[in-house]
């Protein structure tokens, strides 16, 4: 399972996800862009990115939890 928060940063909205059971410990924020160069600013409790890689997705990760790997 999942919480889900809305965190408002320079003007944006950040879409948090704070994930529970198997993929506990795992954090993934996202916005919206309207392109994929679109530059925007970067929180201070920003860490990682990670949008290429596929263990991030929901599907991913109900098959190969984040404690796993």
């Amino acid at each position: 399972s999942k919480w889900g928060y809305r965190v408002p940063f320079d003007n944006r909205l950040w879409e948090v996800d704070v994930f529970d059971g198997d993929n506990r410990g795992l954090i993934v924020a996202e916005i919206e862009l309207d392109s994929p160069d679109q530059e925007f600013e970067r929180p201070p409790w920003l860490a990682q990115e990670v949008t290429a890689d596929p263990r991030y997705l929901n599907a991913n990760l109900a098959l190969h939890p984040y404690r796993q790997w």
